[in-house]
């Protein structure tokens, strides 16, 4: 037989119940009094009399017995409540202000309001002292973690890890970059939604079946676009935690860039072959003709045709030499530089040979290999110093029209003629970058270098750059932090979400920002949502956007929210927006403050959006009914204020603000429902539904 359910009734519905039975006990009191007096006088029936007084007295007690209760109920039962909540918040969710509010509320209560807050006050001060003291202790391995996640982050490749199930634990921002196809990767979301499945199950699979701890598994896959293919390597983490399969390390490197170019130079050399082939057969066939009626009389000229196979031959070899010269700057990677940034170093470089150097032009991003392009001018700046020619120099940068630009290197003197030029490039540069031909730099870069001379006696060597812009202002450093949670490792998956732990389901926080009150006929111009994932909110894991209404923002809405018709332009409409949203919240419980209105407006778009909003839900406002009462307030400046936490006025009433408001009244609310004895979802929704006359739940 199963446990019978035990019967919760909280403390004003026991105080009720007392007080009716007592005045039940009470009328069967006056009863049995009016029955004995009748019997011992030896009478048949009461005296009208005595009936009269024993109602009168009934009605008395009753009235006594609802007036004491109604007192007991607001001075007693619901200032026990309150205080319960109190010190629960400050048990358990970190609340350090005092609690005037309640002591006050439980001034009728003698001594436990003040006792109270003094063991909240105790709590605080011994939490702080031992939080200072963990903190103390921890500074060190925080510099550590802080050194870890910076090299992490700077990792020039994409770090992932994964459960066995495929679920990311842990990404850097090159993975943000690599697999950011739509909705950027997230803690606990499927690695598979951005990654075809097929070689990634088939790597795992195998070094999973394997012993070997050493063993790793080189794959090839593409994203789920197949916009991007990824060169990667897979290592399955050897130590197994007691009941989950072990999860996996997977380092991803685009070389959609690189396949191509391997493609294009096998495609070129194909056709050189094919080109080259057929004129060649062709000279051969035409030379044995002429040997063989060398010195008949009567012999057909065969020159012309010797011309035209050697003329063919030479124009595909001059064409297909530029081709390949062309294509030699796809084949090695070619960063932006800023050319001051270059300049300078070239400026330092000359320095130590005893030259100079000044600058010209306007600051560029060249698109360039900047070492070796600071090699070559100061490989050739000395060359030029050796031949007695100049010492110093000006390095001009010229803009053109279109997506290049010209580097030159100017001197007051003597010219520089091609064939000494061209035969400097066939040289060496140095030692320092593995004796390189400067002709190779060149190759590279796919250009070339010639001598220029301007003016009477201003020369100049210049090398034309295929790729640069000019530069802005420099923009601000591109956040590169990692993002893990190594707990998801170890998390169990699988339960029914009715019967998963809360700690263990991964929750959307939303909110919504319209032009009105009313879904039927206003429309949403902004939705912001954050992650929830173990117990914590992810940082970097935000959506936000505006949202054009297709119709005309009332005055007064602005006034709350500071959304205009000007702001909303250009931005996705609602069916793009939500979209974009639904795939945010894939796979999470949603929750939000008045969760039905910002539901109702998503659920009235499910049509055009082509995906529905049929996610569990829960909502802050029956969250705070089942901890404080349905009778405390439940606004999200009342809860927020409650708990100790500050919303910056700015940020109120705009969607983002409110929505990072309702993440950290949640985070405070979920360890006081935990306390109550609400660990699993599904308790949460069966009690959250004794509130519904406050608002409805939305799970169904």
């Amino acid at each position: 037989m199963g446990e019978r359910p035990k019967l919760h009734l909280n403390l004003r519905l026991r105080v009720l119940l007392f007080f009716a039975f007592l005045a039940l006990g009470t009328l069967a009191a006056i009863g049995a009094g009016v029955w004995i007096g009748t019997a011992r006088a030896g009478l048949t029936a009461p005296p009208a009399a005595m009936v009269q007084g024993a109602l009168i007295a009934a009605f008395l007690a009753v009235a006594l017995c609802v007036w004491v209760w109604f007192l007991f109920d607001a001075h007693v039962a619901r200032a026990i409540e309150q205080l319960a909540a109190a010190i629960r918040a400050r048990s358990h969710a970190g609340v350090a202000h005092g609690m005037t509010e309640e002591a006050a509320a439980a001034r009728h209560l003698g001594d436990l309001a003040p006792a109270a807050e003094a063991m909240s006050r105790a709590l605080a001060e011994t939490r702080s002292a031992l939080e200072a003291s963990v903190a103390r202790e921890t500074t060190r391995l925080e510099a550590e973690k802080s050194r870890l996640e910076t090299l992490l982050a700077d990792v020039p490749v994409a770090v992932l890890l994964c459960t066995a199930e495929h679920q990311l634990v842990f990404y850097n921002g090159q993975a943000v970059d690599i697999l950011g196809e739509g909705t950027a990767p997230g803690l606990d979301r499927h690695l598979l939604d951005y990654l075809r499945d097929g070689p990634i199950r088939h790597a795992y699979e195998r070094l999973a079946g394997s012993n070997d701890p050493d063993l790793a598994s080189d794959l090839l896959c593409a994203t789920r676009s197949g916009r991007h293919l990824l060169a990667g390597r897979m290592r399955v983490l050897r130590r197994r935690e007691a009941g989950v399969a072990p999860g996996y390390v997977l380092t991803l490197r685009d070389v959609t860039a690189d396949i191509a170019a391997h493609t294009r130079r096998d495609a070129l050399l194909t056709e050189v072959f094919d080109r080259v082939r057929r004129p060649a057969a062709n000279l051969q066939t035409v030379i044995g003709v002429m040997h063989e009626l060398d010195g008949l009389e009567r012999a057909p000229d065969l020159s012309s045709a010797l011309l035209d196979e050697v003329g063919t031959l030479t124009q595909a070899i001059t064409e297909l030499g530029g081709r390949y010269d062309a294509v030699q700057g796809d084949w090695r990677p070619l960063v932006n530089a800023r050319s001051a940034d270059m300049l300078d170093a070239l400026k330092a470089r000359l320095q130590a040979q005893g030259l100079t150097l000044e600058a010209a032009g306007p600051e560029l991003i060249l698109q360039v290999d900047g070492f070796e392009i600071i090699t070559f001018w100061s490989w050739l700046a000395g060359k030029i110093a050796d031949e007695g020619l100049a010492r110093d120099f000006t390095l001009t940068l010229i803009d053109e029209v279109g997506p290049g630009a010209l580097m030159r290197l100017e001197w007051q003197g003597e010219p520089l003629s091609v064939g000494r030029l061209d035969r400097w490039l066939g040289q060496a540069l140095g030692p320092e970058t593995g004796e390189m031909a400067a002709l190779s730099v060149l190759k590279t870069h796919g250009t070339e270098a010639w001598p220029e001379t301007f003016g009477e006696t201003r020369q100049a060597v210049v090398m034309p750059i295929r790729a640069a812009r000019i530069a802005g202002r420099r923009p601000p450093p591109i956040a590169r932090a990692v993002t893990y949670d190594f707990d998801l490792l170890s998390k169990a998956r699988g339960a029914a979400v009715a019967d998963t732990r809360l700690a263990d389901l991964t929750f959307v926080v939303f909110d919504t920002e319209t032009t009105g009150l009313s879904p039927a006929t206003d429309a949403v111009v902004q939705i912001a949502a954050v992650r929830l994932v173990n117990g914590r909110r992810v940082t970097g894991e935000v959506f936000d956007t505006l949202v054009d209404p297709k119709r005309p923002i009332p005055a007064a809405s602005t006034a709350i929210h500071g959304i205009s018709d000007a702001m909303v332009t250009g931005a996705p409409d609602i069916t793009q927006a939500g979209r974009q949203f639904h795939k945010f919240a894939e796979g999470a419980v949603l929750i939000a403050h008045n969760a039905p209105f910002d539901m109702e407006f998503l659920r009235r778009q499910e049509a055009g959006i082509g995906a529905s909003f049929d996610h569990p839900v829960l909502d802050t406002v029956l969250l705070s009914a089942v901890v404080y009462g349905q009778l405390a307030q439940h606004s999200l400046d009342a809860l927020s204020a409650r708990l100790g936490i500050t919303i910056p006025e700015e940020a109120r009433h705009t969607a983002l603000g409110d929505t990072i408001a309702t993440a950290e009244v949640f985070l405070k609310l979920l360890p006081m429902l935990q306390a109550r004895g609400l660990e699993t979802f599904g308790q949460v929704v069966a009690e959250v539904r004794k509130h519904s006359r406050l608002l409805k739940d939305l799970n169904g």
